[in-house]
């Protein structure tokens, strides 16, 4: 039962509306407990007071909600997404998108962040920072996290990210122009380019590296962080079980960390090429290796296929260094990174007439929309070249001076 009545107020009208409820007995005390809120309307202060008592009864900790705000809420959830079984890449990509949010909601209490507001924090930061569609929508995952988490624990009843538009770059005829697939990979005369110099002028590694990644499609991370043991060489196989991540973009810290998903974990098979090449390459390695722990004293064991003189592993940041190195003697113009190799197998693959399933079970994706542009930009270049070789051998056939 409502109980509402005029209250003297400083506003234009002189007065607001008061409406007191009846709500839920205190859960820890049993004591009734008197709901009040007003506003300018009779119905409006009805609202706030129902909304209060709704609350109430569906177990929200408004006293609690009140005293948290949405740094405080972003902080707590922080501490329990980190407990999970998520790589630690994701929890600091969470925390960095996480500071970007909190430079517009931090203070906000957590149970009063309105649609509204997060729009329009979403909004500025696209405009304010011109961050790219792709980062905005990380931004957004993690905030739709907290508040669901917020949810869970009694200190809101709605998800004021439900029914976000996202901010995104309009697309431009330029856009369109310069966003050829095509630029995702290889060609077959920029692969030989690029190998050629590595042959030429690469450090050593640099040969079995490049062409590991052209020959695998594996990801760097993935190649990088193979034991010896992982690769098979009576089988002719390779097997992919973990990746490495460097937390601070230091080479003296890594950490070993299970593959990108599920899908990830594979075993397929290598070219004779290739196992012929790291056989040659195990050999050398293990007598520099041998070398360098006779002169010096920080040597570090470890088992990694890929490994510099100090038994250290090849970090990413490493490999696109020598990838930058090599890039610099060709003509390529591309702005590749040693993903691109990984496009490029999948290129060649689906020139090789390898259906889709299985190059995505040998590359390791479940799902991915640049492999499917990859294999399907290929596929249509390849049924153009086939048209044009068709016109060409009827015209000849069929001279059409012949029927003159």
């Amino acid at each position: 039962m409502a109980y509402t009545k005029k209250i003297p107020a400083n506003n234009k009208q002189g007065y607001k509306w008061l409406c007191v409820m009846e709500g839920p007995p205190d859960p820890a005390s049993g004591v009734r407990r008197q709901i009040s809120r007003r506003a300018d309307t009779k119905t409006e202060a009805t609202n706030r007071a129902q909304a209060v008592v709704d609350q109430l009864t569906a177990g929200f900790d408004l006293k609690k909600a009140k005293r948290t705000s949405f740094e405080d809420a972003a902080n707590a959830w922080v501490e329990v997404y980190s407990a999970t079984d998520v790589k630690a890449s994701s929890i600091r990509l969470r925390k960095k998108t996480l500071q970007v949010l909190l430079t517009k909601i931090s203070k906000i209490n957590i149970d009063r962040v309105t649609h509204t507001q997060y729009q329009k924090a979403l909004n500025e930061l696209f405009k304010e920072n011109a961050y790219s569609n792709s980062y905005i929508r990380s931004i957004h995952i993690c905030a739709n996290m907290i508040f669901e988490w917020a949810i869970k624990n009694n200190l809101r009843g709605d998800n004021p990210c439900k029914g976000i538009t996202m901010p995104k770059n309009k697309v431009t005829v330029e856009d369109l122009e310069n966003g050829n697939i095509s630029e995702k990979y290889l060609e077959r005369d920029e692969l030989q380019e690029f190998l050629g110099e590595v042959i030429k002028h690469g450090l050593w590694g640099d040969t079995e590296m490049f062409y590991m990644l052209t020959y695998s499609g594996m990801r760097p991370g993935e190649m990088c962080a193979l034991y010896e043991e992982d690769l098979k060489l009576k089988e002719k196989d390779v097997r992919i079980t973990k990746t490495i991540y460097y937390p601070n973009n230091k080479n003296e810290h890594f950490q070993i960390t299970p593959p990108k998903t599920p899908g990830s974990v594979r075993r397929f098979d290598l070219d004779d090429l290739i196992i012929d090449m790291m056989q040659k390459y195990i050999l050398v390695k293990k007598e520099r290796q041998a070398r360098y722990k006779k002169l010096h004293d920080d040597f570090y064991e470890s088992k990694f296929l890929f490994a510099k003189e100090n038994g250290r592993p090849i970090s990413q940041k490493l490999l696109l260094e020598r990838m930058n190195r090599i890039l610099k003697r060709t003509t390529i113009t591309k702005k590749a990174t040693p993903h691109i190799f990984r496009h490029t197998h999948v290129s060649f693959l689906a020139e090789a007439g390898v259906d889709l399933p299985t190059i995505m079970q040998r590359v390791g994706h479940d799902d991915s929309k640049t492999t499917l542009k990859v294999y399907t930009h290929v596929t249509e270049m390849m049924k153009k070249n086939s048209s044009q070789k068709r016109r060409i051998h009827f015209n000849n056939i069929l001279n059409p001076e012949n029927l003159q």
